[in-house]
C-alpha cells in the first residue's frame, strides 16, 4: 500500500475503527487490522470523510470588498457594484484572488467544486481565462469545473449568448442563468436549455432570488426539464422565494422538483445576507428549507456561494461552517437532519455534480478528509475542525489538533 489510515471511523460504521489502505490513488481496502506494509498514519479513533464538495461559489469575483460599498447590503447594490469592479479585473487579478479562496477551501476539506463564472461584455472572457488554468494547477488538491452564466442577463445584453458559447466551446462544463435579471426571464431559461442540449452539459440556475412566493420561475424549469429529458441533469441555487411560502405550496413544488428530477442548492451565508432587507420588524430569513425539500424527494445540496464581496462580505470557505449556519438559520435540531446538513456538503453534492465513484469504498479515488470528531453529526454541532486532508491519496494539507497546555 502506498498509505494505510488506520483506526478510522467512518460514517455509518457504527463506532468501529477501520483501516483504509491506498494505493495508486485509489481506496484498495477497509478493513479492521489490515494486514498490510505502507506509510502509516493513525487516525486515533477520529472520523474519515469523503473530501467535501463546494457546489455553487464564485471564484471570479471573490475577495473586492476593498473595491466596493455595502452600504444597503441589497440584491440590486450588490450587483451594481461587482458590475462597476468587474469591468476592471485582468486575469491576473481574477487568478490571484481565485488561488486565495482555493487555499482557504482546500484547507477546510474541499475536493470537488463547481465555481460560477460570469461572462459578459462588461467582463468578457477574462474570468473564465483568469480561472481555466487554474483547473490544471490545482489538480493535485482539487478537482473544479466551471458553470458560465450570464449575471447582468441575456437576452437583454448583447453579446453574451457570443460569449457563453465561446465558453462552453472551451471547457466549460456546466450552463448557468440569472432570469430574475433578464428582461425576459422564460427566455433566458428557454435558451440556457436549448445551449445545454447543443453542448450536452449540465444545468445550473441561480433561481427565484426574491421574498414573494406567488410566482415560481422553478415550475418552468420543472417544465422545460421534462420537455428537454434532463432530469436529474438541473440545479437550481437560493430558490429563497420558496422560503416565503405556504406549507401547502411548498409541498406542491417540492413534489414537483421531485418528479422532475431538479435539484436544489441552498445559500445560508448570502441568503441570510440578502433576503428580508424591506423588513423593519420580523425580518425573513429567506433560507429555504433544504432538510424539508429531502423529505419530500429533492436532492439538495449546501454551499459557500460568495466570499469577500457586496453579495456576502464574509466567508472561510468552510462547508462544516455553512452546514452549522443552515442548521442555526433553519432551527435544525433531531439527530436524522443534522446528519443530513453533512449529507448535503458530501454524497449529496456528489450527485448534483455526477461523481459517481465518490465515497469510501473500494476502488474509490482517495478524495478524504479527517475530521476531529468520531461522528457526522457531531462535526456539523461543534464545528470539528479537519486535521488532514488528500487527494487522489496524496496528503493536501495538515493541521495540529489543539493542545491545551495546563498549568
Amino acid at each position: 500500500m502506498d498509505l494505510i489510515l488506520r483506526n478510522a471511523l467512518l460514517a455509518g460504521g457504527e463506532g468501529r475503527p477501520v483501516d483504509v489502505g491506498i494505493a495508486d490513488g485509489r481506496i484498495k481496502a477497509i478493513e479492521a487490522g489490515l494486514a498490510a506494509e505502507g506509510e502509516t498514519l493513525d487516525l486515533g479513533g477520529r472520523l474519515l470523510s469523503p473530501g467535501f464538495i463546494e457546489t455553487h461559489i464564485h471564484l471570479d469575483k471573490a475577495c473586492i470588498m476593498e473595491r466596493c460599498r455595502s452600504e444597503k447590503g441589497d440584491l440590486a447594490e450588490a450587483i451594481d457594484e461587482v458590475t462597476k469592479s468587474k469591468k476592471e479585473f485582468s486575469e491576473a487579478d481574477v487568478a490571484a484572488r481565485a488561488e486565495r479562496v482555493l487555499e482557504k477551501c482546500v484547507s477546510h476539506g474541499t475536493t470537488h467544486m463547481r465555481t460560477h463564472l460570469e461572462v459578459d461584455p462588461g467582463i468578457g472572457m477574462r474570468g473564465f481565462d483568469g480561472v481555466f488554468p487554474l483547473i490544471e494547477e490545482w489538480r493535485w488538491a482539487i478537482d473544479v469545473e466551471i458553470c458560465v452564466f450570464p449575471q447582468e442577463g441575456l437576452l437583454n445584453n448583447p453579446g453574451t449568448d457570443e460569449l457563453i458559447v465561446e465558453a462552453l466551446q472551451r471547457g466549460a462544463r456546466v450552463i448557468g442563468a440569472a432570469p430574475y435579471t433578464d428582461s425576459n426571464p422564460h427566455g433566458q431559461i428557454d435558451r440556457i436549455f436549448e445551449l445545454a442540449r447543443e453542448f450536452d452539459v449540465d444545468i445550473d440556475m441561480h433561481l427565484d432570488f426574491g421574498e414573494d412566493a406567488e410566482q415560481l420561475d422553478v415550475d418552468y424549469v420543472c417544465d422545460l426539464t421534462e420537455v428537454f429529458d434532463y432530469g436529474g441533469r438541473v440545479t437550481v441555487g437560493h430558490v429563497t422565494k420558496l422560503s416565503t411560502a405556504t406549507p401547502a405550496h411548498f409541498k406542491a413544488t417540492a413534489k414537483r422538483m421531485a418528479d422532475a428530477g431538479v435539484a436544489v442548492t441552498v445559500l445560508p451565508s448570502t441568503d441570510l445576507f440578502l433576503m428580508g432587507r424591506v423588513d423593519e420588524q420580523n425580518v425573513k430569513r429567506g433560507v429555504t428549507a433544504a432538510h424539508k425539500l429531502l423529505k419530500e424527494g429533492v436532492n439538495c445540496s449546501l454551499s459557500t456561494n460568495n466570499v469577500l464581496n457586496p453579495f456576502t462580505p464574509f466567508g472561510d470557505c468552510s462547508l462544516l461552517r455553512m452546514a452549522n449556519l443552515y442548521a442555526n438559520i433553519c432551527q435544525v435540531g433531531a439527530r436524522a437532519e443534522v446528519r443530513d446538513c453533512f449529507d448535503m456538503i458530501t454524497g449529496r453534492s456528489a450527485g448534483i455534480l455526477g461523481l459517481e465513484e465518490y465515497g469510501i469504498k473500494i476502488g474509490a479515488p482517495a478524495d478524504l478528509v479527517v475530521i476531529d470528531t468520531d461522528e457526522p453529526e457531531t462535526a456539523v454541532a461543534e464545528l470539528a475542525p479537519p486535521l488532514w486532508g488528500f487527494k487522489r491519496g496524496r496528503m493536501t494539507f495538515k493541521r495540529a489538533p489543539v493542545e491545551l497546555l495546563r498549568p
